[in-house]
């Protein structure tokens, strides 16, 4: 079991910028990659940026160049930094963890989700 933990949302106007925050705790050493997704009203949660445990990284190319999502291995904690934040990008955020557990012969992935901040970009 992994426990997510966001913080750093909040009401920005367009151009500014902000940081979110995700803590993990529990197995968080069967985690192989972690995320932020964001949801809209009345939308599908789409993925907004990921990164392996390996390290590589993978963004939506909506925030290609302007976000850039990191990782703290020692706090636990994963990390996105928004710049040039737009109206559009108004929504909830969502942290998420994938983690692969092995029981004897079997394996299997879970995935995790935070409790979500909103994020507010007025124009």
């Amino acid at each position: 079991q992994v426990q997510l933990v966001e913080s750093g949302g909040g009401l920005v106007q367009a151009g500014e910028s902000l940081r979110l925050s995700c803590t993990a705790s529990g197995s968080v050493g069967s985690i192989i990659r972690m995320g932020w997704y964001r949801q809209a009203p009345g939308e599908q949660r789409d993925l907004v940026a990921q990164v392996t445990s390996g390290g590589s990284t993978n963004y939506a190319y909506s925030v290609k160049d302007r976000f850039t999502i990191s990782r703290d291995n020692a706090k636990n904690t994963l990390y996105l930094q928004m710049n040039s934040l737009k109206p559009e990008g108004t929504a909830v955020y969502y942290c998420n963890a994938k983690t692969k557990n092995r029981k004897g012969w079997s394996t299997w992935e879970d995935d995790y989700w935070g409790q979500g901040t909103q994020v507010t970009v007025s124009s």
